[in-house]
């Protein structure tokens, strides 16, 4: 009561609330920078059961915004670091650590594994949204997407029978064409921001309160503090969500993207 008291005095949460988000189970593909905040929120607010997917160590450039890692953890790989932040803060939260990269082979038995209720896409790069996308459409799971770079971040919402990653961006871009964070860099509090956005996402879909970032891209510059939102449409030819699906099971887009590359 005394640590969830300011989620149980609102009306849209309360008692009843809380158990709902006690009950939750999200999954977190990525804990860097976006995962980072959004893992330290969920966990904050009481989350049942939290998997953090990643496959990496923790690297002193990675301080500068992913801020569940600190200076001793360099070295270390990022789901224990942040395994064990999560438990300093609420050790009720059960922590499942997948020190793995999402891959089409894995992917559904991932999400599979503790029957995730919402996907939470902290990925960096092109092909993992996109197998994250294809993989949450069949399987029939909400997610948010994030993207940042620069001083810019955008997200949306996935829910059945709503547009999809693909709906908008139908294939990942030509190799190259796009700079990485590591290579153009990026504002480390738009991480927090964004990440900040996703967490809040998942919190209002295990309460089924409020309404989702579904059809709409929430596109943000921190430079201006500027923030749009773009409407979109569920694409009625999208060769995942479509009418008539051509991707009917998880691949990686990785293969592809190298090839443009060779």
């Amino acid at each position: 009561m005394e640590r969830y008291s300011r989620h149980i005095l609102l009306k849209d949460v309360g008692l009843e609330g809380q158990q709902k988000i006690r009950d939750g189970k999200v999954l977190i593909v990525g804990a860097g920078g976006l995962g980072s905040p959004a893992a330290l929120y969920l966990a904050a607010a009481g989350v049942g059961t939290i998997g953090l997917v990643d496959s990496d160590t923790v690297e002193l450039s990675n301080l500068q915004r992913q801020v569940i890692h600190t200076t001793p953890d360099i070295g270390k790989p990022k789901v224990v670091s942040a395994e064990e932040k999560i438990a300093a803060m609420n050790p009720e939260v059960e922590v499942v650590t997948y020190q793995k990269r999402l891959t089409a082979a894995n992917v559904l038995e991932v999400f599979g594994d503790r029957a995730y209720d919402f996907v939470i896409d902290g990925t960096d790069n092109f092909p993992s949204k996109f197998l994250i996308n294809d993989a949450c459409v069949l399987a029939k799971k909400s997610f948010s997407h994030g993207g940042i770079l620069y001083f810019d971040g955008q997200t949306m919402t996935y829910a059945p029978g709503h547009a999809c990653y693909r709906c908008i961006f139908e294939t990942p871009p030509p190799f190259n064409s796009v700079p990485s964070c590591a290579e153009a860099g990026v504002l480390g509090a738009v991480a927090g921001m964004l990440g900040t956005i996703q967490a809040a996402e998942a919190l209002k879909y295990l309460l089924g309160k409020g309404q989702l970032l579904t059809d709409r891209l929430l596109i943000f510059n921190a430079m201006n503090m500027y923030f749009r939102t773009v409407t979109l449409q569920r694409n009625p030819a999208c060769p995942v969500c479509g009418d008539r699906p051509t991707i009917t099971k998880p691949f990686d887009e990785k293969q592809k993207f190298c090839e443009v590359k060779k």
